[in-house]
């Protein structure tokens, strides 16, 4: 790393009774030590060893600021590859200002989001898909994302991707070879072992692209819309499943004109829930636009339920199954036949309420239930995770979850493509040398060897301030 700056930051949210100032670069011992006094007549702290805590004081001049617990961190064993500090003192706000300004007079600057662990990545502590993990393990919500980015931190996803440049790299400087003595017609590569190796690569690579829906449902959560006319307790429903009042209810159609989105974990699985605008014929331009909004939350997600006023689904579904049933052929669908509450004076008419062959296919349910009382509702949430068909995560599966990722997942895959049909159709040893590059030049991508300065910084500023 070029840049000498020391800087320092405060590395945990406001509030606490305790709270961590970190410090990192070639001066953070030396400018530490100018404002910690350790306790008693010890040694100083840039005297001390590695890997100890020292209790002492901040002091401003004479003046006494806090008690303290010092970290000491030496070169290049830290979490940055740097000379670095932590400093633990009381969580008062007050405090932290001004520490944060006795290291900033002292030589400190503060550090820029995600600086820490830029300096970790570019002194070589972690590739860049590990660091990017850092930020998805503080984001983590839930079990699975959780052991995503423990995976990805300890170098799962890396080692796998090390193992096919490796290969690559192993044939493409056999083929280059051949170039050398193009004149004498000789073949280092033996094309049947490089088809080989492309089928297997291709499976590999292929893998890993497929596994970004479970991935991104895993992270961001299953994608769940709400639809259904209007007026058939779809708000209702959302309150229920987000157990919260997140949506108005009311008896007048068309309250909802626009989609609400928020997200619950039911049985470890996180779900996207977005409550759409009724579905209905109307003038109003304002709920028209809604209604547009609508069709699209359909094409985005991944299991729809279909909510219907239970007095009136025969006619619902004729209305509408026209404009639905086509927009979730690929899609899970559940008919949730609601307000079943209301049907107490026809008890014979819920076991025939959804008409025999009306609607069918092995992507499809259905329920009765009532948001209102709750009834049934527990039910319907273990038929969201069945139909989320989400499986079980541990920390050794490598399973891609950043859309940087599979967008280069995608262009290597292409590559190895391209390789394969060239090796099908004798393609000369240059074109498949050039395609087996740019398959290494997406995987190193993924991993920072080729990263340029602008993804550098597209991918820190997200990061916290003070990691």
């Amino acid at each position: 790393m070029t840049d000498q700056d020391t800087i320092c930051a405060v590395a945990t949210a406001q509030g606490g009774a305790i709270a961590s100032i970190r410090v990192s670069g070639p001066q953070a011992i030396d400018i530490t030590s100018k404002i910690f006094t350790p306790a008693g007549s010890g040694k100083k702290l840039d005297d001390r060893a590695p890997y100890t805590l020292t209790f002492g004081r901040i002091r401003d001049g004479e003046e006494w600021v806090d008690e303290a617990l010092v970290g000491l961190f030496r070169a290049p064993h830290s979490y940055t590859g740097e000379n670095s500090t932590e400093i633990t003192c009381h969580g008062s706000s007050y405090i932290l200002q001004q520490v944060m300004q006795l290291l900033i007079r002292n030589g400190c600057r503060t550090a820029q989001p995600g600086e820490f662990t830029q300096r970790a990545f570019l002194n070589g502590k972690m590739d860049l898909s590990q660091a990017e993990a850092v930020a998805d393990l503080i984001a983590s919500t839930s079990a699975a994302t959780h052991r995503l980015a423990i995976s990805q931190m300890r170098g799962g996803f890396s080692k796998e991707l090390a193992e096919l440049r490796g290969q690559l790299l192993n044939f493409t400087s056999m083929i280059e070879l051949e170039l050398d003595f193009s004149e004498e017609d000789v073949e280092f590569a033996d094309r049947k072992e490089l088809c080989r190796l492309a089928g297997n690569m291709e499976d590999v690579i292929a893998r890993l692209v497929n596994s970004f829906s479970v991935g991104n449902a895993i992270r961001n959560g299953v994608p769940v819309a709400i639809i259904g006319e209007t007026n058939a307790g779809k708000s209702t429903l959302l309150n229920v499943l987000l157990n919260e009042e997140k949506a108005i209810v009311s008896e007048i159609h068309g309250t909802t004109r626009d989609a609400i989105e928020d997200t619950a974990h039911i049985e470890g699985v996180t779900f996207r829930f977005i409550d759409t605008a009724g579905i209905r014929d109307t003038e109003d331009t304002i709920e028209n636009l809604g209604i547009e909004r609508t069709f699209r939350k359909i094409e985005q997600a991944e299991i729809v339920l279909w909510v219907m006023d239970s007095r009136d689904v025969r006619k619902q579904i004729r209305r509408l199954s026209g404009k639905i049933l086509p927009l979730v052929e690929n899609k899970q669908l559940i008919i949730v036949l609601n307000k079943t509450d209301l049907l107490s004076a026809e008890p014979d008419k819920e076991r025939t309420i959804l008409p025999a062959g009306l609607v069918t296919g092995e992507n499809i349910r259905h329920i009765s239930i009532s948001a209102k009382q709750r009834t049934q509702t527990d039910r319907l949430q273990k038929m969201l995770v069945e139909a989320a068909h989400l499986p079980t995560v541990t920390q050794n599966d490598v399973i891609v979850t950043n859309v940087r990722h599979y967008e280069a997942l995608t262009q290597a895959l292409e590559a190895i493509r391209r390789v394969r049909q060239g090796l099908k159709t004798h393609l000369s040893g240059d074109f498949l040398a050039q395609d087996i590059r740019e398959a290494i030049f997406h995987l190193n991508d993924i991993i920072g060897e080729v990263t340029n300065d602008q993804v550098l910084r597209n991918i820190f500023e997200h990061f916290c301030i003070g990691k």
